[in-house]
């Protein structure tokens, strides 16, 4: 259900680890709660984030939630496809609806992240 490539955060993000650089987005689990998405706030390439801190917010037809940091870095992309279609989000919550991209500040902070048997057992 989880994809054990995957890290994970007690506030439904997941991440994924290529070297210092994180890509994140919202799990399955996440995005089922939210409902049908209609709007995504990124933040801007070169924005610096603590890890814990909120970085944007995504809008569904049920309500408006807070996306947190899963580590400290600075974003060096962003999902602009998701101004056009945030639809992605529950579409494909683990491929064409990623968020941003972090590149770590700390990787050691990754190691405090979740794996796919820790995450599953919180939101079941």
């Amino acid at each position: 259900m989880y994809p054990d490539d995957l890290k994970y955060t007690a506030e439904h993000e997941w991440a994924k680890v290529a070297g210092t650089t994180i890509r994140i987005g919202v799990t399955d689990y996440a995005q089922e709660a939210l409902g049908d998405v209609v709007y995504v706030s990124l933040p801007a390439v070169g924005a610096k984030i603590g890890q814990g801190d909120a970085f944007g917010e995504i809008e569904s037809t049920k309500s408006v939630s807070d996306l947190y940091a899963p580590v400290t870095g600075t974003v060096t992309a962003r999902n602009e496809e998701l101004d056009s279609r945030p639809e992605l989000i529950n579409s494909d919550p683990y491929g064409e609806g990623w968020i941003v991209e972090i590149e770590v500040a700390d990787t050691a902070q990754v190691d405090g992240l979740l794996d796919a048997a820790a995450y599953g057992t919180l939101s079941t």
